[in-house]
């Protein structure tokens, strides 16, 4: 591809053949490091002059779906060839309407939208001025584009800056994902489940086995607890103090979707499941996230957000073992005490809560302060870095 109706260069070849493998993740294919690796030595091989046989290998490399297959054309020329998709229009026929991303964000912001209310109180107005201390205010800024604390000036769904992923770094958090989930520990219940192992003896599935020799030959069946994998929640704070953070805990918190089929929700002033649309495979996937994460306003209630879900599908989703994280700044305009009061409601059922905190050292709002005796474990979490270096504790 290295001819004049190639895009590629000699010296940039591996550096864009990397950036569209991650063009490539952001619709949905799965392309990791080895497929990365692929990509290379087949450009290598078959050399950068004609494009059409490249094409064709890649197609073999990155493709494992049928879907993928009939995008792949499209996607190739759109990085490759930018100046002969430009402008073109293609009718598909279809007259339903399609419900994209922008009418489930839409949706989003409608569950999360609330009134306006009225004149804070004394809390609020203390829990206000602390986070204005210490710059973690639910209040509109103006300094930066795209800042803790201020709301955005770009559109959510094409501002990729500061969130672009090498597929190195999302191959890397797949596999944290997949060992902490692994290392944490099951749950053993008081029901019973076949085994070779010798724990307990089934004495009527030992008599029925022994049936077939007549008894000459006793046959023993043994029974050992069940176990049972934990549940994983994991609540993500998107309200403008955490404008900045959200997206990358998002992105954590899809990955645990993906390997222990943990359930995610959102809040600000209310509480909303976003499981499905971070289950997806389809689409760009960091687009969702942004969306998820932007211009959904100011104001944080935690306790009551927390609060809800315990009183409602937290009575039948919590179970013994579960596994609850927070991931948020703290900060929070409900009254200082109603935290902790929430996070014992999220625990009655003998479930383990980690908060997680956007920044390394703790800047411990007064509600977090009191609800510190609550909670199991403070862990930092701003970069890859610091999920390895949690993993133990998590498990």
């Amino acid at each position: 591809m290295a001819s004049a109706e190639s895009p590629l260069t000699g010296g940039l070849a591996s550096v864009q053949i990397t950036a569209f493998a991650a063009y490539l993740r952001e619709y949905g294919f799965a392309i990791g490091v080895d497929e990365v690796t692929d990509m290379l030595a087949t450009a290598s091989l078959l050399g950068l002059e004609q494009p059409k046989p490249v094409r064709f290998a890649w197609r073999s490399i990155a493709c494992h779906s049928k879907q993928e297959w009939s995008q792949w054309n499209d996607l190739f020329d759109q990085f490759w060839f930018p100046q002969k998709v430009r402008g073109t229009v293609r009718v598909s026929g279809q007259t339903r309407p399609r419900r994209d991303l922008r009418a489930a964000v839409q949706d989003l912001r409608e569950q999360l939208s609330t009134p306006p209310s009225s004149a804070p109180t004394s809390a609020q107005s203390s829990g206000m001025g602390a986070a204005l201390q210490t710059g973690h205010a639910d209040l509109p800024s103006t300094d930066a584009p795209r800042a803790m604390g201020g709301a955005s000036r770009v559109d959510p769904l094409h501002d990729r800056s500061g969130s672009m992923w090498w597929p190195d770094e999302v191959t890397e958090l797949q596999l944290l994902a997949k060992q902490i989930y692994r290392g944490l520990r099951p749950v053993r219940t008081r029901r019973l489940r076949h085994s070779r192992q010798v724990d307990r003896l089934d004495v009527r599935a030992t008599l029925r086995q022994s049936a077939s020799t007549g008894g000459a030959l006793p046959l023993p069946v043994w029974r050992t607890p069940r176990v049972i994998p934990p549940r994983l929640f994991i609540f993500v704070d998107v309200s403008r103090s955490m404008e900045s953070h959200a997206a990358f805990f998002l992105r954590v918190a899809r990955a645990f979707v993906r390997e222990a089929d943990a359930r995610v929700f959102v809040f600000h002033t209310k509480l909303v499941e976003v499981t499905p649309l971070l289950r997806r495979n389809s689409g760009r996937v960091q687009e969702k996230i942004n969306a998820v994460t932007a211009g959904f306003g100011g104001g944080t209630r935690i306790a009551s957000c927390l609060q809800s879900f315990a009183d409602g599908e937290g009575r039948q989703g919590l179970t013994r073992g579960a596994r609850i994280w927070i991931m948020s700044d703290g900060y929070d305009t409900d009254e200082p005490e109603h935290l902790q009061d929430a996070i014992r409601a999220l625990r009655r059922s003998g479930g383990q809560v980690v908060w997680f905190h956007p920044t390394r050292t703790t800047a411990r709002s007064e509600a977090l302060t009191r609800a510190q005796t609550a909670i199991d474990a403070f862990l930092p979490l701003a970069t890859l870095t610091d999920l390895r270096a949690g993993a133990r504790r998590l498990m």
